[in-house]
């Protein structure tokens, strides 16, 4: 019995300006490395989750957080350090309370995990149009 393989070339077949224009235009490590530790970020379902209430309502504090996402606030303060540390989100404090927004990279990156229009990437609600 003959095993069928379609995930590779039969022949060796290179076209080597082509490749070699592509692979001078790849990103480096120090631009792979972060955005690939950005995308791990948002592999877990929870921090997904989090991040996704962050684009949907903009900047919060982490008990309107944990209130909306449905876990308790040192899990979802846990989540929200790891979105933080990844480049996800920032903090600022406001007196007694910390507030949380996704960055620019947090924005896009959730959009597209999410499969949300590009708008919704964009836009910001903390602001009405």
């Amino acid at each position: 019995m003959t095993v069928e393989r379609d995930d590779g070339c039969d022949l060796l077949c290179l076209d080597l300006p082509h490749a070699e224009e592509i692979r001078t235009g790849l990103p480096g490590l120090a631009v792979v490395e972060p955005a690939a530790a950005a995308a791990r970020a948002l592999g877990d379902p929870t921090r997904l989750t989090v991040a996704a209430a962050l684009h949907t309502g903009g900047e919060q504090c982490v008990c309107d957080v944990s209130w909306v996402v449905g876990h308790a606030k040192n899990l979802v303060s846990h989540h929200l350090r790891q979105l933080k540390a990844a480049g996800l989100v920032t903090s600022r404090r406001d007196g007694k309370l910390v507030m949380y927004e996704l960055t620019e990279q947090g924005r896009a990156l959730t959009a597209a995990v999410l499969g949300l229009s590009a708008d919704a990437a964009t836009a910001d609600p903390g602001r009405e149009g």
